[in-house]
């Protein structure tokens, strides 16, 4: 896979939780880290995601917001 995004994260599928229309698919990305996503259901079928499954969260975004606790 070739991709021009250059934030491309290996992790593995911890949990999928299906609604109606979207999933969320959340990765465990090693040292603590998880990431959640939301895609279609449809691209959970065809990506054939399963819990233990090997996937990357790929991430191509043109502004990142940065907060603080105050």
């Amino acid at each position: 896979m070739k991709l021009s995004a250059r934030n491309q994260l290996k992790g593995k599928v911890i949990d999928i939780k299906t609604g109606a229309v979207n999933s969320i698919v959340t990765l465990d990305i090693g040292g603590g880290n998880i990431i959640v996503s939301t895609i279609s259901c449809s691209a959970v079928e065809e990506l054939g995601l399963e819990v233990g499954s090997d996937a990357y969260a790929v991430i191509k975004a043109t502004n990142v917001m940065v907060g603080i606790d105050e």
